[in-house]
């Protein structure tokens, strides 16, 4: 493609100069003072600066340059993170300084360079076919830890460790372990010093625990805990200043500053065992048909002083990790359990949100207060939805007022929600899988949360605040970390629709909020619902943590951030604290827009670790529990397809488990894209995405962390589904990853929740 050199000198020397900010192309072309026809030379010049590896096409198509992000113009730095455990990832560009976002560049299959999560790389960029660029690891700069959790064996006669969480099948060997107490399939720590393939080598390590028995269950928690870096107990110096606050705070006399509103009906609602108690709500039914809402978010930051030794060792943590079996909090449960949460008749300080609506449930005024409050009833969310079944039952025991106020909070928010979703919003939950544990720890038990109108009551309010905060703070022109939900690509969105289409729902194009929501609408209690918002999750980009006022897709809001949890997300911490500093009348802080950059991926970063963190920890118990049931036989759902098999998610117990096409009667089996199945053209079996069957668990692999699972024998597959898609042949499809692969792959990628 011939170019004009002399464009291109000026698109060049305009990306790297200091003053330049990541801009489209008719940005630039209007900086450039270009016309009409100009522009159109401008858009192939930067096409070919792109293909040259001169330039990269951020988010939105937004143009930055390489060579501005350090190094030669073919090369960035930047931050791994591994995908599909470890076969491709993503490399974060490091921030240049002058607030330049760029989007992650991706690294294909084969090109990841022996990088874990987390690692600094130097990555050359080349052209994608698939559009735009991607990138190979050519270096790794600096490894983000060398510590790691594994399974003890014996390999070729020499004591060898099996890493968890990387994408080596090699062993690392350690030394000489004469006299320890280990055995086979163990699990210990270990710190590498030389990783699988580096410098031409095998792997070293150096023993530094062992943690227990890999068959233990009780050790699971330890394992996922030291795999993923999880904090033990907080340090001495924490604890000390944790106290002093406590000392310092008299509940009898709160500061005379604030907004009292200790005599306001106020009600909290939590799950049945929660501990911390960070919000409260307050409704008042106003004349002429107006309502005005309070929420009331614990004001943590009045505990934990900037700079201090709580608040950095909150902002390391920078978020509360819920496993199955215990809470590792971001804060310490003096300040998390006691002084900042909002207990029954306990006066506590707040920041409330005030929000006068209209009968409709449009926003006319908002304003946030510093207050004192005062609890007037704990509620659980199993008990409001009894409550929402039979009200009358409970107005003798509770009175009048709190009745009549829970029954207009149910008004007002079911209101809101349908005017939220009318205009484009997107449900974007997946259930979340609750273990039942006995006291020693081990699974009796699991089940999946509903998503009741309980639940959604306190959502909608709880977007009603965070929205009406990030609004006054993006009008005042602060800068400050939104939460943010990129649209999702072009490409993605196709092959969404490609999905959807091959299913047979009359529904040829998925690519608006509109057309995605009645998807999922349709499918909704069928079948296929796990299957169809599991693809429309994939096809979505994660949120995040950023300055940007890039809006939040999902939720089809403009400005939007996190506020309502500073408990547990520091993050919310943050806008508590530029808050303070607007009430007090203090000069808000200057901070650069790489400054909240590099605090916004930490704590993306550490929400992302978390949540790998709980999920697997629960598949790892679930398995523990299934290995002492082999043979059982349950009901499951076909949830996933593919050429050599299926996956299929348990309905008494939500796991998914592997069918490999082996285990299927005797067939000559074909996979068919189009209906997502396996059809067997000899004694046309046919198991299809949404088909139910009786699976008997046939094998559990503990290392692997991988559950196996067999039809029962002369059992045809069972209810098709309720929209018959017909067996109509397509052409054949299937992906060149093993099972192995496609396993992992889907591990790290279900329940991938788009956390609000």
């Amino acid at each position: 493609m011939e170019i004009s050199q002399e464009l291109a000198d000026r698109v060049m020397r305009l990306v790297v100069s200091p003053e330049y900010r990541p801009s489209k192309p008719k940005q630039i072309a209007a900086t450039l003072n270009l016309d009409a026809d100009d522009y159109r030379e401008l858009r192939r010049t930067i096409k070919q600066l792109v293909l040259e590896g001169r330039l990269i096409y951020a988010s939105n198509h937004l143009i930055i340059s390489t060579g501005a992000i350090g190094g030669p113009l073919d090369r960035i730095r930047g931050v791994f993170r591994m995908a599909a455990g470890g076969q491709f990832g993503f490399v974060r560009p490091g921030d240049s300084g002058d607030g330049a976002v760029s989007e992650d560049l991706f690294i294909p299959p084969g090109q990841t360079g022996g990088a874990f999560e987390g690692d600094l790389v130097e990555v050359k960029v080349r052209p994608s076919r698939r559009g735009g660029s991607e990138g190979s690891v050519s270096r790794i700069i600096e490894r983000s830890r060398r510590q790691f959790t594994g399974t003890f064996n014996m390999v070729d006669g020499r004591p060898a460790v099996y890493l968890d969480g990387t994408p080596h099948d090699a062993p690392v060997f350690i030394g000489d372990i004469q006299g320890l107490p280990i055995e086979k399939d163990d699990k210990v720590f270990v710190e590498v010093v030389t990783f699988p393939g580096e410098n031409g080598k095998g792997g070293e390590a150096v023993l530094l625990e062992r943690l227990g028995s890999s068959t233990n269950p009780g050790i699971d928690t330890l394992t996922i805990m030291r795999q993923y870096g999880l904090p033990d107990e907080f340090p001495e110096a924490v604890i000390d200043e944790a106290r002093q606050r406590a000392d310092e705070f008299d509940e009898d006399n709160p500061p005379a500053d604030r907004l009292d509103l200790t005599g306001q009906l106020t009600l909290t609602i939590d799950p049945y065992d929660a501990r911390d108690f960070d919000d409260a709500i307050s409704l008042v039914r106003e004349d002429e048909g107006r309502w005005r809402l309070w929420v009331h978010i614990a004001d943590v930051g009045y505990f934990i002083h900037p700079g201090g030794k709580l608040d950095q060792e909150a902002r390391q943590r920078a978020t509360s990790v819920y496993l199955p079996d215990r809470v590792i909090p971001m804060v310490p449960e003096i300040i998390s359990n006691h002084l900042a949460s909002l207990q029954p008749e306990k006066v506590r300080l707040a920041k409330s949100v005030e929000i006068e609506m209209t009968d409709d449930g449009t926003v006319i005024h908002s304003e946030v207060h510093n207050s004192v409050i005062r609890s007037d009833m704990r509620l659980h969310y199993r008990l409001v939805d009894q409550f929402l079944e039979a009200p009358d039952k409970y107005r003798e025991k509770w009175g009048d007022a709190i009745c009549d106020m829970l029954r207009d909070m149910h008004s007002l928010a079911m209101m809101i929600r349908k005017r939220r979703f009318k205009r484009g919003a997107i449900s974007m939950d997946m259930p979340e899988v609750k273990l039942e544990l006995d006291r020693s720890g081990k699974v009796k038990g699991a089940y999946r949360t509903e998503n009741t109108e309980s639940h959604q009551l306190i959502e909608e309010f709880m977007l009603a605040a965070n929205q009406a905060v990030a609004t006054w703070l993006d009008d005042a022109g602060l800068k400050f970390l939104h939460r943010i939900h990129p649209p999702p690509e072009r490409r993605k969105l196709r092959q969404l629709s490609h999905f959807v289409r091959d299913l047979r729902l009359g529904i040829d194009s998925v690519e608006s909020r509109f057309e995605i929501q009645n998807v999922l609408d349709r499918v909704a209690g069928t079948p296929l619902e796990d299957a169809v918002n599991f693809a429309v999750l994939k096809s979505m980009n994660k949120a995040v943590y950023g300055p940007q006022t890039d809006g939040h897709y999902a939720l089809d809001m403009q400005h939007y951030c996190h506020f309502t949890s500073p408990i547990r997300r520091y993050p919310d911490l943050t806008v508590h604290r530029l808050i303070d500093r607007l009430h007090a009348g203090e000069k808000t802080p200057d901070e650069s827009v790489g400054a909240l950059l590099q605090l916004g991926h930490h704590c993306s970063d550490m929400e992302r670790n978390a949540a790998q963190a709980e999920r697997e920890l629960t598949e790892l118990k679930l398995l523990h529990y299934l290995k002492k049931h082999l043979g059982d036989t349950m009901t499951a759902v076909i949830s996933r397809v593919f050429a050599d098999g299926f996956l299929a998610r348990c309905i008494k117990l939500p796991v998914d488990g592997y069918v490999s096409v082996d285990q299927l009667p005797s067939d000559q089996y074909r996979f068919e894209r189009r209906g997502q199945m396996l059809v067997g053209f000899k004694a046309h079996h046919r198991y299809r995405l949404g088909d139910q069957l009786t699976v008997k668990i046939s094998r559990v692999d503990l290392i692997q962390r991988e559950l196996f699972l067999e039809p029962v024998k002369n059992h045809s597959v069972g209810k098709s589904n309720p929209n018959d898609r017909g067996a109509k042949a397509g052409k054949s499809g299937g992906g060149k990853l093993t099972h192995k692969e496609k396993r992992k792959k889907d591990r790290r990628q279900k329940g991938k929740r788009k956390r609000r």
